[in-house]
């Protein structure tokens, strides 16, 4: 992750103009402006970090807001803390070293990224160790908080997933509703085969083993399985194993911790999960700040 980039900049600015970080008026009411804190972040509870590297970079960016030249700070962690880790309940995450104003304004930004980042990990890292020993890779969707995407599927990848589409422009899937459009699954693939920019992949949603036969015999290059049954999904998973290409098959619909284990053990490539980042829960972790 770039944390410097232009978009991880944007969204970390957006996140401290909406809590007016730089107007922080109980911070400025109570504390000297040359009082010096040290801050520890610690887990408040067992899951996969992801964030670290946004601690530095909201200070950095929050004094670029104030506009005033604030005091030397550090953000500290030990060798083995970084993101992809697992954290047990108590453990130390980082400690700042700061301005005692500056740590206050910037706590809960600081701890809303690492307990959403770390939330979307622990629950990737959940359904990455439910599958262990098949061949199955996790996938992520565009179920995303607008204007986190990227935060969200970084948090995927230390949770030991992968991503999906970015986004639209990341490669041509046709879903349902495009086939609704275009009259049926062949004739959207094969007008998304003619139209299709360069060498873009082209994935196609089936509901159905029919419709299944229907688009391998027309072109298709990758497969959705769309809320099939585990048996509709190994038949599949066979009738791509004998074709003389390779066809990568994905499944999703329905997958939860309880099934992905039958479902992996089909023989797919791939299982996209929306749960991923649509309904994770923030870990939880604390600030504690005392005098330095």
């Amino acid at each position: 992750m770039d944390w410097n980039s232009r978009r991880i900049t944007a969204i970390l600015e957006n996140a401290l103009n909406e809590d007016r970080a730089t107007r922080d008026a109980t911070s400025y009411a109570c504390i000297d402006p040359s009082q010096r804190a040290s801050a520890t972040i610690l887990a408040r509870q067992e899951c996969t970090l992801a964030g670290l590297g946004c601690v530095p970079r909201i200070l950095d960016v929050y004094a670029a807001l104030d506009g005033a030249v604030t005091s030397h700070y550090e953000v500290t962690s030990h060798p083995s803390i970084f993101d992809g880790i697992r954290v047990h309940k108590g453990q130390q995450i980082a400690v700042i070293r700061h301005n005692a104003r500056v740590i206050l304004s910037c706590e809960r930004v600081i701890l809303n990224f690492l307990q959403r980042m770390s939330g979307v990990a622990t629950m990737t890292r959940k359904f990455v160790d439910a599958v262990e020993g098949t061949r199955v890779r996790i996938l992520d969707t565009r179920k995303t908080i607008p204007g986190l995407r990227v935060i969200d599927k970084y948090a995927v990848r230390c949770g030991g997933g992968q991503n999906h589409r970015l986004d639209l422009s990341d490669g041509v899937l046709i879903k349902n509703n495009h086939i609704a459009l275009a009259g049926g699954a062949v004739p959207a693939l094969e007008r998304a085969i003619r139209n299709r920019r360069g060498s873009q992949p082209i994935e196609i949603e089936v509901r159905s083993l029919e419709e299944l036969q229907q688009v391998l015999g027309h072109g298709a290059e990758a497969i959705l399985l769309d809320n099939l049954s585990v048996e509709d999904v190994r038949k599949a998973v066979e009738i791509c194993a004998h074709l003389p290409r390779r066809i990568p098959v994905e499944c999703a619909g329905g997958i939860n911790l309880e099934n992905i284990r039958a479902y992996a053990e089909t023989g797919v490539d791939f299982i996209s999960v929306g749960a991923l980042t649509h309904s994770s829960l923030a870990v939880d972790m604390s600030l504690r700040v005392t005098p330095a």
